[in-house]
């Protein structure tokens, strides 16, 4: 593999947990190639196999990009994290995550394999380090202890009631900090190992101490793919942590929002308050019109996200790339895991049963192997965040599900 410019760091300041040592400094992976997990699959959701480069599209902030196709990417060695919420909501959840432990061995399937278990309320902790010993993983997820919360009250829990239950675990939901937390375990692992989290969580993240943007920078590292299943936070009591970080939200314009508003480079709003969600059915800029919206965040987000390809066409390269950094935002603040999942090339389920947890996880057991990883070598480098488009071409009926940014901290770029 070529040298490459690709880099990524995880913030020291995340909280990392027991295990990791707080004089930790940033860790950084470099790379001239960026890779690209894609599922192709036709509409009854079965895997399409045997597509070449030629039948793929990729554009790198709206630029054609002269891709290739790994081979056998399929049979490479797996590091995956099982990064389960055991505080917050997550407590109310725990009895469905029976399914996990029977399918974790046909999740991992016959190729050289590592699994790491974290869990996490307010902070990660690593529970089991990489093993290759799938019975080690299974009893550290039946080892973990749902926390004491507003939600359960368990009878190793202090107080008269749950509102003034000590904490065993915690009631947050600390789900970016955690996500970071396991990139930066996967990116310890060896190159030639496939990177992938399997995230199990409520949909809003309460407590995180990373930012929004060190957190999508943290996600967009090419090599790590987040499968995310996720359960409502909708009667959540606490407000999401990174309200005010967007830079742009809900209700007046931004000329009248508050005045300590940091401005971009000539001192316009990319976006209005009023119309705050890049890219509606109406249009590339429009509003969504209210009778089109729903109280499903995931509905609303996935209707947003499928209309990005029209920017390509309207904005120019960097442009494109800073409306994605805000829709990514946006996207972490509405639905953490589903946005991960989404940003790094992988699939989000909704966690409603122990059912449909078995049914998920069937389903990401089947498509895993069966990806394809494009590579491609980017024309025209620029530091920051870049977004990406895949397409195929002429393949009526075929849909493609893949990457939708990277992180570039190419020198080169930024001294220009």
């Amino acid at each position: 593999m070529k040298p490459f410019l690709l880099s990524l760091a995880v913030l020291a300041s995340c909280s990392l947990g027991a295990q990791v040592p707080s004089s930790q400094k940033p860790l950084t992976a470099t790379s001239t190639l960026v890779l690209v997990p894609a599922l192709v699959h036709d509409k009854a959701g079965e895997p399409v196999y045997m597509l070449s480069a030629s039948d793929f599209l990729l554009t790198d902030n709206g630029q054609p990009q002269a891709l290739r196709v790994e081979d056998d990417a399929g049979n490479e060695p797996l590091a995956v994290v099982i990064d389960l919420e055991v505080g917050g909501a997550g407590t109310r959840e725990y009895d469905k995550l029976g399914a996990l432990i029977p399918m974790l061995e046909a999740l991992v399937g016959g190729v050289q394999h590592r699994v790491a278990v974290v869990g996490f309320d307010s902070e990660p902790t690593l529970v089991q380090p990489f093993t290759a010993k799938i019975d080690s993983a299974k009893d550290a997820i039946l080892s973990l202890q749902p926390g004491c919360t507003r939600q359960n009250h368990f009878s190793n829990c202090e107080g008269p009631d749950p509102v003034h239950d000590a904490s065993l675990g915690d009631n947050g939901a600390a789900i970016l900090d955690s996500v970071a937390f396991s990139v930066s375990l996967l990116r310890a692992q060896p190159a030639r190992y496939r990177r992938v989290i399997l995230l199990i969580s409520e949909t809003a993240d309460r407590g995180s101490k990373v930012t929004l943007d060190d957190a999508v920078r943290a996600i967009s590292d090419t090599n790590t793919s987040i499968y995310s299943i996720g359960f409502s936070t909708a009667k959540s009591e606490a407000a999401h942590y990174a309200h005010q970080q967007l830079p742009t939200g809900p209700g007046t314009p931004a000329q009248a929002a508050d005045e300590s508003r940091t401005m971009p480079p000539g001192g316009v709003e990319l976006f209005d308050r009023a119309n705050h969600i890049p890219n509606p059915p109406t249009g590339c800029m429009g509003k969504i019109p209210e009778q089109q919206l729903t109280d499903d965040p995931d509905q609303n987000l996935g209707r947003l996200s499928r209309l990005y390809d029209c920017m390509g066409q309207l904005m120019p390269p960097l442009l494109v790339a800073r409306v994605a950094a805000i829709a990514a935002s946006n996207g972490l603040k509405r639905n953490a895991p589903e946005t991960v999942a989404r940003l790094t090339g992988g699939e989000y389920f909704k966690l409603t049963n122990a059912k449909s947890l078995e049914r998920s996880l069937s389903v990401i057991t089947n498509h895993l192997p069966n990806r394809y990883m494009l590579s491609f070598q980017p024309v025209s480098p620029q530091a920051g965040l870049h977004h990406l488009s895949v397409k195929l071409i002429d393949r009526p009926g075929l849909i493609v599900q893949a990457r939708t940014t990277y992180w570039s901290d190419d020198g080169n770029a930024e001294a220009k």
